[in-house]
């Protein structure tokens, strides 16, 4: 069976844990929690036939005081940028995150998902900020930890766009190949 490392990046409290938990335990809880470190989850999807076990990593989000740790994506297959709809300065955080993986993990596949659009009547990021992001040929989603929307299909899209890519890291028993 082929694995692939899918690292879980973005600011600080944009929904990480939060998509990931809704996603591998189709779970939701108000309560937050802070990531220390890494958290680490895994479940198999199907993607055109194939057998994928998705390894993802769930990073600790980036603050004032905490930078994300670049280092922990080496290997990685494909990362999510999560982005909070309600604050601006997650979209901020984003911008550069995307070019600071980029530069040290080179061009893997990823998605941005904009977390949080059961709240969209509220949010601070607008329509001109994810016309932005599409204008560099990011490819954007719209979701929902809290009611699951967008959730599968986002970690989908992404395992989808991984398997076109070849020599892609392609771990079977947890070695790569």
């Amino acid at each position: 069976m082929i694995q692939k490392k899918i690292c879980m990046i973005g600011a600080f409290g944009v929904g990480k844990t939060s998509l990931v938990a809704r996603f591998v335990r189709s779970i939701f809880s108000e309560k937050y929690q802070t990531t220390v470190g890494v958290k680490i989850d895994k479940k198999v999807v199907e993607v055109g036939g194939q057998q994928v076990t998705l390894v993802l990593w769930d990073i600790a989000g980036e603050d004032a005081l905490t930078t994300v740790k670049v280092s922990q994506l080496r290997g990685a297959s494909g990362y999510i940028l999560v982005v909070d709809g309600l604050r601006k300065a997650t979209y901020e955080t984003a911008l550069d995150l995307q070019r600071r993986v980029g530069e040290a993990i080179g061009p893997v596949p990823f998605l941005c998902v904009l977390n949080k659009n059961d709240l969209r009547e509220r949010w601070d990021v607008t329509e001109a900020d994810v016309e932005a992001l599409r204008q560099k040929s990011w490819p954007v989603l719209y979701g929902s930890a809290k009611n699951g929307e967008g959730v599968e299909e986002l970690f989908q899209d992404l395992t989808t766009a991984i398997l076109k890519v070849p020599n892609v890291r392609d771990d079977t028993a947890g070695e790569a190949t």
